[in-house]
């Protein structure tokens, strides 16, 4: 006998809505209405593919931009700008990219689509890491997007199949870290527009000055500190070691570049604990009456 809908107007929770049972262990729940909300994001970007357009077209147009116009003027020690670029184009496209969460998030909030969530009986905090989980899985598909081309114009890694996934993983995990600290940024911001702008005025810095495009020896002093410690610089450093690339700022004496992956991880670690408690903090007194 097939199950009796719901009275009309009754709050129906989204794994209800898929089928799920009403009564489920609260973990389960919880991890029901992650799932339903990750699907949800992934069918909105399915109907308007151009959201993507920061994770498929511009990591393709960035690597041919630095490798063919800009690595003509750099010199590497160690190698080619093409073995050391393809690093750095994987951090900076995922930092770059991390704004999408805040103009999603802040997109929701415009729409009353949040308003909407918070009648349902859900895990409160379910919208946020659908959000982080959907973007993560949008950085994975830029960093593929990476590989390929770089792969493409003749770059190679030299390493083992473990250190090539490690050495995607590091700037992966950096990314889903990213994602909730640009989570809090949508939660304060009035509009999409807003969220963006002043995402871009914070990532692009954090992006550029550091190692990812150039070797810092030929900054000046002050810059080179300033980017050495840097957490893009850590994941990118971390990245070329894994790969066998070449790393010029082996030969800093900054704690950073000389343990790269272990600054790399410490940096995710403690944006990711710092950023997630705030964003759910933050959300939660967004959408309270």
């Amino acid at each position: 006998m097939s199950q009796l809908a719901p009275p009309l107007g009754a709050p129906v929770s989204p794994a209800d809505s898929f089928g799920g049972p009403a009564r489920v262990a609260p973990g389960s729940r919880a991890l029901r209405d992650v799932i339903v909300l990750t699907r949800r994001n992934l069918v909105h970007v399915a109907r308007e593919p151009l959201q993507l357009s920061d994770v498929l077209i511009q990591p393709v147009l960035f690597t041919l931009l630095f490798v063919y116009v800009i690595g003509g003027g750099v010199s590497v020690a160690g190698g080619s700008y093409k073995e050391f670029a393809v690093a750095g184009l994987l951090t900076l496209n995922l930092t770059t990219a991390a704004i999408g969460t805040a103009v999603g998030i802040t997109t929701d909030l415009k729409t009353g689509a949040i308003d909407r969530f918070r009648a349902l009986p859900i895990w409160r905090a379910a919208v946020l890491v659908g959000r982080s989980l959907s973007d993560l899985l949008a950085a994975a598909l830029c960093m593929t997007m990476v590989v390929l081309t770089g792969l493409a114009i003749g770059w190679r890694p030299h390493a083992s199949v473990l250190e090539f996934v490690a050495a995607l993983a590091i700037p992966l995990l950096f990314a889903y870290a990213l994602s909730w600290a640009t989570a809090c940024l949508g939660l304060v911001s009035d509009g999409p527009e807003s969220a963006q702008g002043i995402g871009l005025v914070i990532l692009f810095p954090v992006a550029f000055v550091s190692n990812a495009m150039v070797p810092t020896a030929g900054m000046p002093a002050f810059v080179r500190a300033i980017a050495e410690w840097n957490p893009v610089s850590a994941v990118t450093a971390a990245t070329r070691d894994l790969l066998g690339n070449p790393n010029p700022s082996a030969l800093s004496d900054a704690w950073p570049m000389q343990h790269p992956v272990a600054a790399a991880l410490l940096w995710s670690v403690a944006i990711l604990a710092v950023a997630a408690p705030l964003a759910v903090r933050l959300y939660r007194r967004r959408t309270t009456d």
